[in-house]
C-alpha cells in the first residue's frame, strides 16, 4: 500500500466534506440525483465541520512560513492570497447576481447555492491562511507558555466548530459567556506583537497597508456571507455561526492590534528588556580583563550569557586544554538541558562535519539537513561557534533551540562578539598569568606589549573617497596610545583615538578594555527606526562608553578620547571630543589650516548622569582634498635640548607645508620635524598620529 502523506489525505476528506456539503445545499426544498430533499441538519453541519477542520487542519501541518525576520513577505504572502481569494469571491457573486438577473427570483435557487458555498469555503481557507500566519507572529521570540496558550486557543476553536453539531439548546447566558471568554482570550493573543519592533520606519508603513488589505478582505467576505443568509432566494443550511464569529473576530483582533503598534509605535517590553540584557552582556563580557578572572570563571560568562540572551533551549560549550597553564585551568565542559549522552553525540557529530575547520556554523533547519540528529530532544535549529585565535583553539561553543529559523543574523553577530571578546580576554588572561610566573618587571611590560601590539590595526581602511596613515611609538615598552577603525554599512567609517593614564601592564588592559567597548557599542541596533540610527552618534558612544568604564576603572585612571563617524558618501563627518587633543584641519577650498576647538571631558572623570553635558557633537562638512591630523598629547609635547615644546603652532605649520602631499607623505613630513626637533632625547610620552586626506578625485555617489 502507497504511503500517503497527512496532508493529502486532508485534502481528500476537504473536497468530500465541500462536495457533500454543496449537495446538501441544493437539496434544500427539492429532491437532487434521486436523493430526498432537506437533507438532516446534523449531516449538513458534520459536512461543513469536516470542511473546516480539514483546511485548518491542513494549513496547521505546513511548515512555519516565518524565516527569520522575514515579517514583510509573510505578510504580503497573506495579503496576495486574501487578494486572489477576494477577487475569485467577487466573480462568484458577479455570476450569481447576473444569473438572478435572467431568472425569476424563486427560494432554491441553484445559482445561489452553489455561489453561496463557494464564497464559504473561500473565506474558510482565508480564515486559515490568516490564523496560522498570525500564530507565526504571535510566536515570534514567544516563551513556551505563550505557544502552549496559543494550542490551547486552537482547541478552543475547534471545540466550537465541533460544538455546533450538537442538537441541545444551549442558554443563551452560557453562549455569550463562552463568546465573551473567547473573544477575551483572542485579545489577550493579539497583544504579542513583538515582531512590530524590528521594523523599520518604512517596513512599518508597508506592515499598516498589508495588514489593512488583509482586514479589507477578511471584512469583505463577513459582509457578503452575512447579507447572503438573509437572501430570501437562498435556502442555505445552518451555518458554524460560532466558529466562524470567533474566528473572523480572532484575526480582525490581531489586524487592530498590529495596527495601534504599528502606528503608534507602542514600547514592546519584552523586546527592549532582551535588548538591554545583550548590552549588559557584552558589558560583562568586556570587563572580564580588568577583574582578573579564571579561565573557568570566563568560559562560564560566556555560557551563561549566550543561553540568556538568544533564549537558546539546549546548549553545549567544550574548552580544549590551555597552551600554558591558566588560573583554575582545566578541560571544562557545560551543558544546558542535555543528557550526557546527548553531549556525546554532539561531538562526534560534529566532529564529523569538521565543524572546527570553519569560523562558524548556523543551520536553521536541522530536520531537512539531518544534522545533530540522534538527541534525546527534537531541536529545529542550531548555531555553532569555535573559539579560536590565531595561534590556539580554545574549544567550541553549541547553542539549540527547538524551533526552525530560530537564530537570525542578529543573534549570529551577538554570539559572535560574545566569543571574539572570551578569547581576546583567554588570551590577555594567558599573557598577565606569564607575567606572574615570570615574576620580571622587563617580562611583565613586555608581555603587555604584545597585548598592545595584538590591538593596533594590522590593516588601514582602504576605500576610493579617503587615504589613511598612522604613525605611533610608546616611550616606553608599553604605551597607552591606541587607535581603531571600523567600517560601517552605508558608505561610514568610525575611528577612534585615545589616550590612557598610566603606563605598563594597566594601560595596556585599559586599551584592551577600551577597544572591547568600542567594538561592543558599534554592534547594529535592530530596534532603530532609521538605518542611520542604527549605529551610536558620536555624543551618545561617549556617554555609553563612560558608563560602561565606570564599572571597570579604577578611581585614579581616566581616559581621553576621540571618536569620528565618517560619512564620505554624504561628504561630511561628526565627531565629539572627550578630552582630547584637538583636531588639526586643512580646509582646501579656505586654503586655511585651523583647529577645531571643542568642548569635552576624559571618560572615567565624572561617572554619573551628568557626564553627557560634557560632551558636544561637532559636524563638519569635507571638501576634496580636505586633510584632517588626529594624535595624541606626545606630538605636541615633544621637547628639545632646551626643554621647548614643540607646539601647536608648528604642527600646523607642518601641515601648511604638505597638504598637497599623499596622507602617507604629510604623516612622514610631520614625524620627521617632530623627531628632528626633540634629536637626542628620549621620547617624553607615547606619540601616535593618524591623517586622514579626501582624495581630490571623490567618486560619485
Amino acid at each position: 500500500m502507497p504511503n500517503i502523506r497527512p496532508a493529502t489525505w486532508l485534502l481528500a476528506l476537504a473536497t468530500g466534506s465541500w462536495l457533500v456539503l454543496l449537495l446538501g445545499t441544493l437539496s434544500q426544498g427539492r429532491p437532487l440525483l434521486g436523493l430526498p430533499p432537506d437533507w438532516p441538519r446534523w449531516l449538513l453541519l458534520l459536512a461543513q465541520g469536516g470542511f473546516a477542520a480539514s483546511v485548518f487542519l491542513y494549513v496547521r501541518l505546513q511548515p512555519d512560513a516565518l524565516h527569520g525576520h522575514g515579517f514583510l513577505p509573510l505578510l504580503r504572502r497573506l495579503f496576495w492570497r486574501g487578494l486572489v481569494l477576494t477577487a475569485l469571491m467577487a466573480g462568484v457573486q458577479g455570476f450569481v447576481k447576473l444569473a438572478a438577473e435572467r431568472a425569476l427570483p424563486l427560494p432554491g435557487d441553484a445559482t445561489a447555492a452553489v455561489g453561496y458555498t463557494i464564497s464559504l469555503a473561500l473565506f474558510i481557507i482565508l480564515l486559515a491562511q490568516t490564523l496560522y500566519v498570525w500564530r507565526s507572529l504571535v510566536n515570534f521570540r514567544g516563551s513556551e507558555r505563550l505557544q502552549r496558550e496559543w494550542t490551547a486557543f486552537e482547541l478552543i476553536l475547534g471545540a466550537a466548530l465541533l460544538f455546533q453539531l450538537l442538537v441541545w439548546h444551549v442558554p443563551d447566558l452560557l453562549l455569550l459567556a463562552v463568546i465573551v471568554g473567547l473573544g477575551l482570550f483572542g485579545v489577550y493573543l493579539s497583544g504579542h506583537q513583538r515582531w512590530v519592533a524590528y521594523l523599520s520606519q518604512g517596513q512599518k508603513v508597508q506592515a499598516i497597508m498589508l495588514q489593512l488589505g488583509v482586514l479589507g478582505f477578511l471584512s469583505a467576505f463577513l459582509f457578503v456571507l452575512r447579507g447572503a443568509q438573509h437572501d430570501p432566494i437562498l435556502l442555505a443550511p445552518p451555518t458554524q455561526q460560532a466558529f466562524l464569529v470567533l474566528t473572523s473576530s480572532f484575526a480582525v483582533f490581531y489586524a487592530v492590534a498590529g495596527l495601534l503598534v504599528t502606528l503608534f509605535n507602542l514600547p514592546v517590553a519584552d523586546v527592549y528588556e532582551q535588548r538591554r540584557a545583550e548590552i549588559l552582556s557584552l558589558q560583562q563580557l568586556s570587563q572580564i580583563i580588568q577583574r582578573g578572572q579564571t579561565a573557568p570563571e570566563i568560559y562560564q560568562a560566556l555560557f551563561t550569557s549566550a543561553v540568556q540572551t538568544i533564549r537558546a533551549d539546549a546548549a553545549l560549550l567544550d574548552a580544549q586544554p590551555q597552551p600554558t597553564e591558566l588560573p583554575g585551568a582545566s578541560t571544562t565542559s557545560l551543558a544546558h538541558e542535555l543528557t550526557p549522552a546527548d553531549r556525546e553525540a554532539i561531538r562526534g557529530q560534529l566532529m564529523a562535519l569538521q565543524v572546527p575547520d570553519q569560523r562558524e556554523f548556523l543551520d536553521n533547519d536541522l530536520a531537512r539537513s539531518q544534522r545533530l540528529t540522534g538527541l534525546s530532544r527534537p531541536y529545529g535549529s542550531a548555531a555553532v561557534l569555535p573559539l579560536r585565535s590565531s595561534s590556539h583553539d580554545y574549544g567550541m561553543l553549541v547553542l539549540l533551540k527547538k524551533e526552525q529559523s530560530g537564530f537570525d543574523p542578529e543573534d549570529l553577530s551577538i554570539l559572535h562578539t560574545f566569543t571574539t571578546q572570551t578569547v581576546l580576554s583567554l588570551e590577555n588572561l594567558q599573557l598577565a598569568q606569564e607575567a606572574r610566573v615570570s615574576q620580571r618587571a622587563q617580562d611583565e611590560l613586555r608581555i603587555a606589549a604584545l597585548v598592545q601590539e595584538r590591538l593596533i590595526p594590522k590593516r588601514l581602511p582602504t576605500d576610493n573617497w579617503f587615504e589613511i596613515s598612522t604613525y605611533a611609538q610608546a616611550a616606553k615598552e608599553v604605551g597607552g596610545d591606541f587607535y581603531d577603525f571600523l567600517h560601517l554599512p552605508g558608505q561610514r567609517l568610525a575611528v577612534l583615538i585615545g589616550d590612557v593614564s598610566g603606563k605598563g601592564v594597566t594601560a595596556a588592559f585599559h586599551t584592551a578594555q577600551m577597544k572591547g567597548i568600542f567594538h561592543a557599542l558599534m554592534q547594529p541596533n535592530p530596534l532603530a527606526k532609521k538605518e542611520r540610527e542604527r549605529y551610536p552618534d558620536p555624543h551618545r558612544f561617549m556617554v555609553l562608553a563612560n558608563e560602561a568604564l565606570t564599572h571597570c576603572l579604577e578611581r585614579s585612571s581616566f581616559i581621553t578620547a576621540s571618536f569620528y563617524l565618517i560619512d564620505y558618501e554624504a561628504g561630511g563627518f561628526s565627531f565629539a571630543r572627550a578630552g582630547h587633543c584637538h583636531t588639526l584641519y586643512y580646509h582646501s577650498i579656505k586654503e586655511e589650516v585651523s583647529y577645531f576647538r571643542s568642548e569635552g571631558l576624559g571618560l572615567g572623570i565624572l561617572r554619573d548622569a551628568s557626564y553627557g553635558r560634557h560632551i558636544k557633537n561637532q559636524f563638519w562638512d569635507y571638501n576634496p582634498g580636505d586633510v584632517m591630523v588626529i594624535y595624541t598629547d606626545g606630538i605636541p609635547e615633544a621637547r628639545n635640548a632646551n626643554g621647548d615644546e614643540y607646539g601647536e603652532d608648528r604642527l600646523a605649520q607642518m601641515l601648511s607645508e604638505s597638504f598637497y602631499q599623499s596622507a602617507e607623505e604629510i604623516n612622514r613630513h610631520i614625524r620627521q620635524d617632530v623627531q628632528e626637533f626633540s634629536k637626542g632625547l628620549p621620547l617624553h610620552d607615547d606619540q601616535t598620529l593618524l591623517v586622514i586626506k579626501f582624495k581630490s578625485a571623490q567618486p560619485q555617489g
